[in-house]
């Protein structure tokens, strides 16, 4: 027996009914709400349950389970290949028959997911707190030039870094939530990477460096690219992994302090970007071993498409040596000279390393790590 007294049901009566029905499937109920005698009927015969009038008020029996044929999508682990009728569901909601189905077609999973977002969510900083930048700036103006002159070049391959997997983010299946996440921040981290990398140029000038067409050639490449696992491989394990070294260049040799701690907190965000392209790659690679030999043929396809371009930008590697050199002294600049090769040998290293833990055998990841473009991204 349930009393509602004078509840009605617009006014939520409705739910001490189903509570009732789904707790023993049968009810009987009185009230004192005059739209008591046109309401509840109504309900009933809008849910499928049986109602009879009785002494008092109406007898209710549950009709059938109004989400049979309802199906369940997935559940704590990801399916491998979710069907688009799960629509925008969240992963193990109970799906009503007639969602509208969407083109999400993508699947695109990695164990490490979860942990990297939760990383990345905790490790985000503010520009305008976390730079110094009204830190000191007392080095010469042919300094300050290189610095915007990297700037300059760092701006454009952080926007492929962003736009590249934006792409695939609006195909990405729903159900694959840790990964749509890390992806949304991952871009977040790259958009806050151009502000600040724009707003160091200009501290001290009015305009930016030059942007070279086979930079731009370079950086082309990586949109061609369909396939979310090549375009990862292509940007994240070669191409970021190279930037990683890049900016910890930057993070110690930086004529000033607002230099440096921009590329260190670049730096911080990039190696989670790499991380989650060697994870996924990891996690395909598991599933399809045949992906390895699509890998090589998208570098050696990369590398005849640059094969007529100059390669890096001439001014960033001068640039580069003259911050590492600190000054124009001949001792200095063969220091500089030699450290910007030092890094150019330990992007080399670095890609070595991750080839390797993708599979490949040592020879293999040399000869894939000297195709990798010369313009480092």
């Amino acid at each position: 027996m349930i009393d509602l007294g004078d509840l009605g049901l617009d006014e939520g009566a409705h739910l001490l009914i189903k509570r009732a029905l789904a707790r023993d499937g049968r009810a009987t109920v009185s009230g004192t709400s005059p739209s008591l005698a046109i309401d509840v009927p109504a309900w009933c015969r809008a849910r499928g349950h049986a109602i009879e009038a009785v002494s008092g008020g109406f007898a209710i029996t549950a009709g059938p389970d109004r989400w049979r044929g309802a199906e369940r999508a997935g559940g704590d682990v990801p399916v491998a290949d979710p069907p688009p009728r799960w629509g925008l569901a969240a992963r193990g909601a109970l799906v009503e028959i007639g969602a509208p189905e969407l083109d999400l077609p993508l699947a695109i999973w990695a164990d490490e997911a979860a942990r990297l977002y939760s990383q990345a969510a905790a490790a985000q900083w503010d520009p305008a707190t976390a730079i110094p930048w009204d830190a000191p700036i007392d080095h010469p103006d042919e300094v300050e030039d290189a610095v915007v002159q990297v700037m300059t070049y760092l701006i454009e391959n952080e926007t492929a870094a962003l736009l590249v997997p934006v792409r695939f983010l609006g195909r990405l299946h729903p159900h694959f939530r840790e990964v749509m996440q890390l992806l949304a921040i991952q871009a977040a981290d790259e958009a806050r990477h151009i502000e600040v990398f724009t707003r160091r140029a200009r501290l001290r000038r009015r305009e930016l460096g030059l942007s070279t067409a086979s930079g731009q050639a370079s950086l082309a490449t990586l949109f061609d690219e369909p396939d979310f696992a090549i375009a990862s491989f292509l940007l994240a394990v070669l191409g970021e992994g190279s930037f990683l070294a890049l900016l910890w260049f930057l993070r110690d040799h930086g004529p000033d302090a607002c230099t440096r701690e921009v590329a260190r907190l670049a730096a911080q965000d990039d190696a989670r970007h790499v991380a989650f392209g060697l994870a996924h790659l990891a996690h395909q690679l598991a599933r399809e071993p045949a992906l390895r030999d699509r890998l090589v043929a998208a570098i050696e396809r990369r590398h005849a498409a640059l094969a007529h371009t100059a390669g890096l930008n001439e001014e960033v590697f001068d640039a580069l040596v003259l911050l590492a050199a600190g000054g124009w002294e001949p001792a200095a600049l063969r220091r500089g000279h030699a450290a910007v090769i030092a890094l150019v040998r330990e992007m080399d290293d670095g890609r070595r390393l991750r080839l390797g833990r993708l599979g490949f055998v040592r020879d293999d990841a040399a000869r894939l790590s000297a195709l990798h473009t010369r313009n480092f991204m």
